[in-house]
């Protein structure tokens, strides 16, 4: 059974989605998100998933 250590997420400033993305750390990918964007924050799209699953969601666009 493959593990699910993938999370889905939406990175916002407000209420605007600037960016759409999987990680394994939601914690350092904010920070790295940061640099770009500022005063932004990570939200966490559903529950961890498989690798497999997180990158389907990505390719289709990344919708909730």
């Amino acid at each position: 059974m493959a593990q699910r250590d993938t999370y889905k997420y939406h990175f916002k400033q407000g209420n605007k989605i600037v960016h759409r993305g999987i990680t394994n750390d939601l914690e350092r990918r904010e920070e790295e998100h940061q640099n770009n964007y500022r005063n932004g924050h990570i939200v966490q799209i559903g529950n961890r998933t498989t690798r497999e699953a997180a990158l389907k969601w990505e390719r289709e666009g990344g919708k909730k």
